[in-house]
């Protein structure tokens, strides 16, 4: 086999793990979801040992891409895109880290019957921004797309003018119910943890970008 033939099936093999790897990050997310309009604790459960794999996942495509770069020597686009990968892959399993602590806060938020019932909705509404955006990145990486790219971390401004919205909200009932603080501050732990997760998956979308384009673009300043 020509070392041009095994790169480009390296690369086609890497590319299917990062898929692989994705679709476990966004079945965590799915759960997560479910867990909190629930208090499922079986999808807890399940969210937590997913993570496990995801993670095995990563360190298997990271020393992959690490062994093509050094027995292989690529350049120009193909070199790029391995190094991209180690961002890719970086980010997303952050984002199974965000989908792990939906789930641990809904099985805390399960058992506060004082939760402020907007809040709770709000927190719903985050997360399922997050999904839609999170696959909208990883349609983007599969096609190739880098208008796709842009696009899906333009949805990170929705999730951004929620937890605003929320974090208002919150502090305003904290001063008026200070019997609610604890509750309230699981609430805001948790909207902060879903604004990150809009954050790693802009940073997909943008490892996306230099990966095909060769540019360096930062998305939602």
């Amino acid at each position: 086999m020509g070392t041009g033939t095994y790169l480009i099936e390296e690369l086609q093999k890497l590319r299917h793990d990062i898929l692989t790897m994705a679709t476990r990050v966004e079945e965590n997310l799915g759960n997560a979801l479910v867990a909190l309009k629930t208090g499922n604790k079986e999808l807890v459960k399940k969210v937590r040992e997913d993570d496990l794999i995801v993670d095995a996942l990563q360190l298997k495509i990271e020393d992959d891409a690490a062994y093509v770069i050094a027995t292989q020597h690529p350049v120009a686009g193909d070199l790029r895109e391995l190094v991209a990968i180690f961002k890719l892959t970086g980010n997303i399993e952050r984002v199974g880290d965000h989908a792990v602590h939906l789930a641990k806060a809904a099985k805390k938020l399960a058992k506060k019957t004082e939760s402020p019932i907007r809040a709770q909705e709000s927190l719903e509404k985050m997360a399922e921004t997050g999904k839609v955006m999170f696959r909208a990145a990883i349609n983007a990486f599969i096609s190739q797309d880098t208008k796709a790219a842009r696009e899906a971390a333009a949805i990170d401004n929705i999730i951004d003018e929620e937890h605003g919205a929320l974090t208002e909200d919150i502090l305003k009932l904290m001063k008026k119910n200070p019997d609610l603080v604890k509750s309230a501050m699981q609430i805001l732990h948790t909207s902060n943890q879903l604004e990150r997760l809009g954050d790693h998956i802009t940073n997909i979308c943008e490892a996306i970008i230099y990966m095909i384009e060769g540019k360096r673009e930062e998305l939602n300043d």
